[in-house]
């Protein structure tokens, strides 16, 4: 299994993409949000991935630097059906909510010899708080974060006697803690260091710090640590994210770049 990151930045970055990923097992793919805009295609494309075997992609809200960039795949993946360059189906999973603006956007937006293709083809899912799916050989379980911002799920993925939590955008709540604890893999966000918590106000933004993000995963016993969602004006993000988190958490911490690949 492989965990390779399309984007690593929080909404308002320029420097680098917003947070997406591709897990990827050998020929098997899932899709992890799009990011805010068409560069997602690109992405995909300078991490050698084919756009046309991402035949599973979650979602997890409706925030646009997470949702936006899903109308071009939608887009992409209907024209080609359209035109007879695309075989088969494609599925996208995602709570209620943002089934209903996918929906919007591809009415609205798309036309409608593109848009017929959906829910012939183009499959939109919702999924529900606590719903176990088999995606395609992924052994997934959705999970409602409790956002405070909007509605949002995260998920867990068990393979080969591992488990990889994906907590979203947000800080860690409670109500994870049978998804998160003693996880392989922790993906969580980071928007700052601790010590820039002055400047970049990270808790006003209902966001978590290094610090904050380490000491948790100390404390449901994490083996790995992956930071992301993060604030792009530090140049050397690698070095200063990792001195100030290391002291909190004592596995293995990962603070990727665009377009890193992680073997999990």
């Amino acid at each position: 299994m492989k965990l390779t990151m399309l984007g690593t930045g929080s909404a308002f970055v320029t420097e680098c993409y917003n947070t997406c990923f591709v897990l990827s097992d050998k020929e098997k793919y899932l899709m992890v949000d799009a990011g805010g805009g068409n560069t997602i295609l690109k992405q995909l494309k300078l991490a050698n991935f084919n756009w046309k075997d991402m035949r599973h992609i979650i979602v997890t809200h409706k925030h646009i630097d997470h949702l936006v960039g899903m109308i071009w795949m939608i887009r992409s993946i209907c024209q080609n059906m359209n035109q007879g360059s695309y075989d088969g189906e494609a599925y996208i999973y995602a709570h209620d909510e943002v089934i209903s603006i996918l929906r919007k956007m591809a009415d609205l937006l798309l036309p409608k010899k593109v848009t017929r293709f959906i829910d012939d083809r183009l499959h939109l899912v919702e999924v529900k708080d606590g719903q176990h799916l088999d995606i395609d050989g992924f052994d997934i379980t959705f999970f409602d974060i409790h956002s405070t911002k909007a509605k949002q799920f995260g998920f867990s993925l068990n393979y080969d006697g591992k488990k990889l939590t994906c907590c979203g955008d947000e800080p860690y709540n409670e109500a994870e803690f049978e998804y998160a604890k003693e996880a392989t893999w922790l993906l969580h966000e980071a928007f700052c260091l601790y010590s820039e918590a002055d400047t970049y106000k990270p808790y006003e933004k209902h966001h978590s710090t290094v610090k904050d993000a380490c000491e948790l995963a100390q404390k449901l016993n994490v083996k790995n640590l992956v930071l992301y969602h993060t604030e792009d004006k530090t140049v050397n993000r690698k070095e200063v994210y990792a001195k100030e988190g290391k002291p909190y958490f004592k596995g293995n911490l990962f603070i990727p770049d665009d377009l890193e690949t992680l073997e999990l």
